[in-house]
């Protein structure tokens, strides 16, 4: 009997339904791993589209490099592409690199086996010996000149070239007028123009002989221009304006390289030049920087590049450095910045500029607790002192005279005095300071250790400046740098005797074998050099 046949059966009692709750969650949980599936995907989408995004940018930006290194021969076709429609163009020479001739060059330089290079070449000449050809008929004579030049510098056969040189020259003639040509560089000769523009004496003459090269008036307006201007040259070497006097001579040997008074003219040239080297160096020895200085610019304004008057300049600038410590010492800094100033303007490069630097900032520390001095206790600028005297003591021991920067004996006594100027202790150890370098520099001296000889020296000068003995050591000095600097050179030691004869430059350039030495080491540079 089924529940349908009792339907009291059922009453009374609650039906649950039947869920599958492990079921139920699944779709839950699947539904979440699928979110997270999806979220991935779209992530990795994205980084594939921009990954793919940079790979075109970076294909479009690179295709041409890349192509010129994978595929060279590409890069050389599209060159002769180019330089085959410049021609065509008639575009034959560009300075941005554009005109046939240019592209052509190009293609030739990546691939010389090509003849398609050589032979646009040598169409490119043959079209600018047509465009000067064209240009010659329109009487536009700088184009056609120029046109020419290229043709010849294409090398087109000599003939052709010549050919049209020739009808060029007669159609300026003819065109240009010779006659006024002559009379306005007769005008310019008579004012005194003789060169420096294309309206002056020489320059008109020379046009002139440029189209007729056996005009007499012309060969003889010439003549008598460039002796003038020779004559200029010199009243400027009298002048002692060497710079001007080197700028007219080598003006007249452009225009005429075989004139009968540029010889003469060329010695006298020479020999103010090496007048003005040696006077540059005996200002120097002299201690007359300016008049040093102004020695060795002369002699570069005439000779760019003399090694003789560089070397002095640097020299020049290594007296302004010591001279700047001197000023330190004295606790004058602007005088001392404004030599240091010359100095780095002179000798940039030069390790002595540097110790000056080091030097004038020292000065600068001392006069700071000079300064700072009256705010401390007795006790403690006594025991200050007492400590700096006692480095001071060490550093003389060592014989560090002036180096190194803070430590050396006489940077440390410069502090005592600075804190305590009128202790006992201080200016005794001053005294006894003194007496030392200057043992110091006889002593290192007679053991031929020119360096440390010249440190002790240097020291001397510092702490007494006004020292009578001082100006025989500059040549005593100088003296031992050229025995020692020959003893090395007999060697081979190169370097120190180049070292050896810029110290004894700066000097004393009158100590005695000083050209002699000077000569050698000269001879033996020149012979090293390749």
């Amino acid at each position: 009997m089924t529940r349908e046949d009792h339907p009291e059966a059922g009453r009374g009692r609650r039906i649950e339904p039947r869920i599958d709750w492990t079921r139920a969650a699944a779709p839950a949980a699947d539904r979440h791993r699928s979110a997270g599936s999806a979220w991935r995907e779209r992530r990795y989408l994205r980084w594939v589209v921009a990954v793919a995004i940079v790979f075109v940018l970076l294909v479009i930006v690179l295709r041409q490099p890349l192509a010129d290194l994978l595929w060279p021969q590409t890069r050389v076709q599209v060159l002769l592409d180019q330089a085959d429609q410049a021609l065509r163009a008639g575009r034959l020479d560009a300075d941005d690199g554009s005109g046939a001739r240019q592209l052509y060059e190009a293609a030739q330089a990546l691939d010389t086996d090509r003849v398609e290079a050589s032979d646009g070449l040598r169409r490119v000449g043959q079209a600018a010996l047509r465009s000067a050809e064209t240009a010659l008929r329109q009487n536009s004579f700088d184009e056609a000149r120029a046109q020419l030049a290229l043709a010849r510098d294409l090398q087109v056969p000599r003939p052709q070239a010549e050919a049209l040189a020739a009808r060029l020259r007669a159609r300026e003639v003819e065109h240009a007028g010779v006659d006024g040509l002559l009379a306005a560089a007769a005008r310019a000769q008579a004012d005194e123009h003789l060169w420096g523009d294309e309206s002056a004496a020489l320059p008109l003459y020379q046009r002139v002989l440029a189209l007729q090269p056996t005009r007499i008036e012309a060969l003889e307006g010439r003549e008598d221009a460039l002796s003038d201007l020779l004559q200029e040259a010199g009243v400027e070497l009298r002048r002692d304006e060497l710079g001007e006097a080197a700028r007219r001579i080598a003006a007249a040997r452009t225009f005429d390289a075989g004139h009968v008074d540029l010889p003469q003219a060329e010695a006298a040239l020479v020999a103010a030049v090496d007048a003005r080297r040696r006077t540059g160096a005996r200002d120097l020895a002299r201690g007359r920087l300016d008049a040093a200085r102004s020695a060795y610019e002369a002699v570069l304004a005439a000779v760019p590049g003399d090694g003789a008057a560089q070397q002095g300049l640097e020299q020049v600038g290594i007296a302004h450095a010591r001279q700047a410590e001197r000023d330190a010492g004295d606790f004058d800094f602007a005088r001392a910045q404004r030599q240091l100033e010359f100095a780095r303007s002179l000798a940039p490069r030069s390790p002595r500029v540097g110790q000056a630097e080091q030097a004038v900032a020292r000065a600068r520390e001392v006069r700071q607790r000079q300064n700072a001095g009256p705010s401390l206790t007795a006790r403690e600028r006594e025991r200050r002192v007492k400590a700096l005297l006692a480095r001071m003591a060490q550093a003389e021991a060592q014989g560090h005279w002036l180096t190194p920067p803070g430590e050396s004996a006489y940077d440390t006594l410069r502090a005592a005095q600075a804190l305590s100027p009128d202790s006992a202790a201080v200016k005794q150890a001053a005294t006894r300071l003194l007496p030392s370098v200057r043992a110091c520099y006889e002593e290192e001296l007679r053991a031929n250790r020119v360096r440390r000889a010249q440190a002790c020296r240097e020291a001397w000068q510092t702490l007494q400046p006004r020292d009578p003995a001082l100006p025989d050591t500059r040549r005593q000095l100088a003296e031992k740098w050229i025995a020692v600097g020959t003893e090395r050179l007999g060697a081979g030691d190169l370097a120190f005797a180049t070292e050896a004869l810029d110290q004894a430059r700066a000097l004393d350039v009158q100590a005695g074998g000083f050209a002699e030495f000077e000569q050698r080491v000269q001879s033996a540079t020149a012979g090293r050099s390749p």
